[in-house]
C-alpha cells in the first residue's frame, strides 16, 4: 500500500514551478512550501531586490528544492515571453504555474482604438473579439505545462493555480468594489479555462485558491502573525471570524501542495476557499 503514503501522494520532488508575485506575502509562502518539498521554483516580480532577498533567505534554509528569482512583469507580454523562453531553455517543461500576481493571455489592442478597421460596426467588432480569443493562443501560452504532464505520466496532469480571494466570493464590498469584482472575474476565468482546456483534451488542470485574511504587503502585515483583531479588521465582515486568527504559511502551502501533487490530480475547475470560516458566517455566493 505504499502508493497511499503521504510521501507518494504529495510528492513534488523534481517539479518545475513558477510563482508570480513570489517575492513577498502569500506568493513567497507558496514558493517556500514548494521548495521545501523538492521543487525548483521560479519566483517572479518587478522588483529585483525583493526577489533576490527572498532567494537569498531561501538559500539559508534546508530546502530539498530551490527558489530562483526572475524579474518579470505579468502585464508586459515581452517580459512573460522572456520567462517562457528561459524556462524552455533551462528546464524544457513546467509542472505548476501559480498565478499569484496576475494572468496574461491573448490581447485585443484594436478594442481601444476607435479608428481600427475591427471597430467599423458592432458586428465587425464582435467578430474580431471572438476571432482574437482563439483558444489555441491559450494552449500555446501553456505548452510547457503540457510537457510537464508528459514528463510525469501515469494519469498525472500539470496544473495552473490562480490565487483569488474571499473578496471575490463575499457579497460585501469590504470598501473595495473594484478589487472584489476583479477577484470574482478571476474565479470565473478559472472555471472557463478549465472547461475549454478540458473540452479540447489539453492535459492541464486549472483550479483556484481563495484565501481569507493573511499576512502580506497588501494587508500591511508582511512577516507577521495575524491575531483575531487584525484578521477581523482586514476581513471587514458582518460577523467575526470563527477561527479568530489569520491564515499561516503552512496552511496556504499545504493547499497548493494538495492541488499541485498527485493527491489533487483528479481536481479541475474548482476553487478552494481557505478562510477560517469567514464565508460560512457572512453573506457569500458560495
Amino acid at each position: 500500500m505504499s502508493h497511499l503514503k503521504t510521501n507518494v501522494l504529495f510528492d513534488i520532488s523534481g517539479f518545475v514551478a513558477v510563482v508570480t508575485g513570489g517575492g513577498t506575502g502569500i506568493g513567497l509562502m507558496i514558493a517556500k512550501g514548494l521548495a521545501s518539498n523538492g521543487a525548483r521554483v521560479y519566483i517572479t516580480g518587478r522588483r529585483k531586490e525583493v526577489l533576490d532577498k527572498a532567494a537569498k533567505l531561501a538559500d539559508q534554509q534546508e530546502y530539498s528544492g530551490s527558489i530562483i528569482p526572475f524579474v518579470a512583469d505579468v502585464v508586459d507580454k515581452q517580459s512573460i515571453l522572456s520567462l517562457v523562453e528561459h524556462i524552455e531553455k533551462e528546464e524544457g517543461k513546467l509542472h505548476l504555474l501559480v498565478n499569484n500576481a496576475g494572468q496574461v493571455g491573448p490581447t485585443a489592442p484594436f478594442f481601444s482604438n476607435p479608428s481600427a478597421p475591427e471597430c467599423e460596426d458592432t458586428a465587425t467588432l464582435g467578430r474580431a473579439l471572438f476571432d482574437c480569443q482563439d483558444f489555441n493562443d491559450w494552449a500555446d501560452l501553456y505548452s510547457l505545462l503540457e510537457k510537464g504532464t508528459k514528463d510525469i505520466g501515469r494519469g498525472f496532469m500539470s496544473s495552473i493555480i490562480n490565487i483569488t480571494s474571499i473578496s471575490g466570493v463575499i457579497k460585501l464590498s469590504q470598501n473595495h468594489f473594484a478589487y472584489n469584482s476583479a477577484k470574482a472575474a478571476v474565479t470565473h476565468i478559472t472555471k472557463m479555462l478549465a472547461t475549454e482546456l478540458g473540452l479540447r483534451k489539453i492535459p492541464i488542470r486549472v483550479n483556484a485558491i481563495a484565501p481569507g485574511a493573511w499576512p502580506s504587503e497588501m494587508t500591511s502585515n508582511e512577516g507577521n502573525i495575524l491575531n483575531g483583531d487584525k484578521a477581523n479588521r482586514i476581513s471587514m465582515g458582518i460577523q467575526k471570524l470563527p477561527a479568530d486568527r489569520g491564515g499561516t504559511e503552512e496552511e496556504i502551502a499545504a493547499s497548493v501542495l494538495y492541488l499541485a501533487s498527485r493527491a489533487g490530480s483528479y481536481i479541475t475547475g474548482q476553487e478552494i476557499i481557505i478562510d477560517g470560516g469567514y464565508v460560512a458566517v457572512n453573506p457569500a455566493t458560495s
